[in-house]
């Protein structure tokens, strides 16, 4: 008595439910032709993840309803009535509910579907309410466990949040002597998190003495990225299978009650540097074609940050399709031209240059400007050139910043902050180095001018000016911002680690006067623990200053 699993890593997209379906089908077809008994799909994979307010749609809840009622017919028309199906999806409590429980209330739900019917299904127990997730908010929490059997094996079921809890479904199922524990995911990329990902299962399948299945999404959603990275582990922790990371593919396997899952395609980590540059790649991509659109424009200055960003582009919507632009003044140096026509041409992207001199000089001469008011209209131009480039042509605008300065508001609205999206949004200054140097090492031609990476930042809105004229040193800078930031440390904590008072104060200073500038800035793709925007909410008005 044994059976054939499937896991199902694949790409959804939030609101598309046939065409959600019609991949669901596809997969399922695949996993067929390889002998599977059963396959299983991501946390709410129907609908996509997250959905955010679309579940508090009545509209929604009952498309997503009959979806799963039409694709558990469809299946049967593809020839696949004998295959166990596990899909994620959005349920709502009937209008008649138990008590406690609001009639009508969405839920994070998953379907078990065979012969065109569903068998079974599971309501999600744990409802995260932190960090990007709010689903407290949305979703009326369930208090069954679902267990069902395939060819004499039997399985349960639970929702990624569920297993992180300790207790709850993990403790009932571990009393149900289950054969199989499968856990359905939507848990997206932060860096170094699939080691978190693999102590946890291991845990629990040691707690509850079955093999346990984790199946993970992939794709790009919003600020979001899912990495797949689904894993099987054996009673013992040993693990079986492992998936690779940011690519849609089946693993399949085989359960026999009583038996360790026999070891076969185990993916070995990824390169830390590699593994964010393709976070960063997929979060590009999916957030372009997703929205339906198929090209981008960004400014090349020749330094660092636009680099980086142009490369990224490029691997994730070819060349033909990325554009640069150029934009010197009367301060640029000579080889930030150059350095973005040597990036255009290592590259292959689209490159044209559009000097901003003339235009300073008409505004100049109606609003003679000085100081930063004179320097920041230099980037406003810039930043209206790139929207208007967007508008006639159909790009889609990128900014460049990093999040060494979005922390400190190193950045001018409506200039260098416009745009759709922002790609390194969530990565800071040094990491950008690091990111650089690493893609140069891959095979192939080095992408990006040595010269950009080795020369000092500088914005160059005057004579000779660095960023250092502006801010503390990168290296000094981005430990703080990681501590404040990321790790919610306090100027007394930070001052216990050596670091100078002084500068402490200077930087978390400007780190809460820009939360209105962060406000205003486009979404991009979140690799770390706390990105600006969904993980971290700070109040804009705020008088509250921690002193040492």
């Amino acid at each position: 008595m044994s059976i054939k699993v499937a896991l199902a890593q694949v790409n959804p997209c939030v609101g598309d439910l046939s065409g959600n379906a019609a991949l669901i089908r596809n997969f399922s077809q695949k996993a067929a032709e390889l002998g599977a008994d059963l396959v299983s799909f991501p946390e709410m994979v129907l609908t996509g993840y997250p959905i955010e307010d679309l579940s508090l749609r009545k509209s929604f809840q009952e498309a997503s309803k009959k979806a799963l009622e039409q694709l558990a017919k469809d299946l049967v028309v593809d020839g696949l009535k004998d295959l166990t199906v596990v899909v994620g999806y959005l349920d709502a409590t009937g209008e008649k509910s138990g008590l406690g429980v609001p009639a009508g209330a969405p839920q994070n739900a998953a379907a078990v579907i065979k012969d065109g019917k569903i068998i079974s299904k599971y309501i999600k127990h744990h409802l995260p309410n932190y960090g990007v997730f709010d689903e407290y908010r949305y979703f009326v929490p369930g208090a069954e466990t679902c267990f069902f059997e395939v060819n004499g094996v039997k399985v349960s079921l639970a929702i990624c949040e569920d297993i992180w809890q300790d207790g709850g479904p993990v403790a009932q199922i571990a009393q149900l002597k289950s054969d199989l524990l499968l856990v359905i995911n939507g848990s997206p990329y932060e860096y170094g998190k699939d080691d978190a990902r693999l102590a946890l299962v291991q845990k629990r399948a040691k707690e509850i003495n079955a093999p346990l299945a984790y199946v993970n999404m992939v794709g790009g959603q919003d600020e979001l990225v899912f990495d797949g990275d689904s894993i099987v582990v054996n009673p013992d922790g040993s693990i079986a299978n492992r998936a690779s990371q940011f690519v849609e593919e089946i693993i399949l396997f085989e359960v026999t009650p009583g038996q360790p899952v026999t070891k076969s395609v185990v993916r070995e980590r990824n390169d830390d540097l590699a593994e964010v540059y393709q976070a960063l790649v997929m979060g590009l991509r999916d957030y372009v074609l997703k929205n339906s659109m198929d090209s981008i424009v960004l400014g090349l200055s020749g330094g660092i940050d636009s680099a980086l960003v142009a490369v990224i582009a490029v691997a994730a919507l070819g060349a033909n399709n990325v554009n640069g632009v150029a934009m010197p003044s009367q301060y640029s140096s000579t080889h930030s031209i150059t350095d973005a026509k040597d990036l255009a041409k290592r590259t292959g992207l689209n490159f044209r240059e559009v000097p901003i001199k003339p235009m300073f000089e008409a505004y100049q001469d109606s609003l003679s400007l000085t100081g930063l008011a004179e320097e920041n209209l230099q980037a406003r131009l810039r930043g209206m050139i790139l929207m208007g480039i967007s508008n006639q042509e159909g790009h889609l605008v990128l900014a460049t910043g990093n999040k060494s300065e979005l922390a400190v508001g190193y950045s001018t609205i409506y200039g260098d902050a416009v745009g759709g999206f922002a790609p390194i949004k969530d990565v800071p200054k040094t990491l950008v180095w690091q990111l650089a140097k690493w893609r140069n090492q891959q095979l192939g031609n080095p992408p990006i001018p040595e010269s950009s990476i080795e020369k000092e930042p500088s914005a160059e809105l005057r004579p000779g000016q660095l960023d250092t004229d502006s801010l503390p040193d990168y290296e000094k800078l981005d430990p703080i911002i990681n501590a404040y930031v990321e790790q919610d440390q306090g100027a007394f904590e930070m001052a216990t680690k050596g670091i100078d008072k002084s500068l402490i104060e200077k930087v978390l200073k400007m780190i809460d006067q820009a939360e209105y500038k962060r406000r205003q800035y486009p979404p991009g793709t979140k690799i770390s623990i706390k990105a600006f925007g969904r993980d971290r909410r700070q109040p804009i008005t705020n008088k509250w200053r921690e002193s040492l």
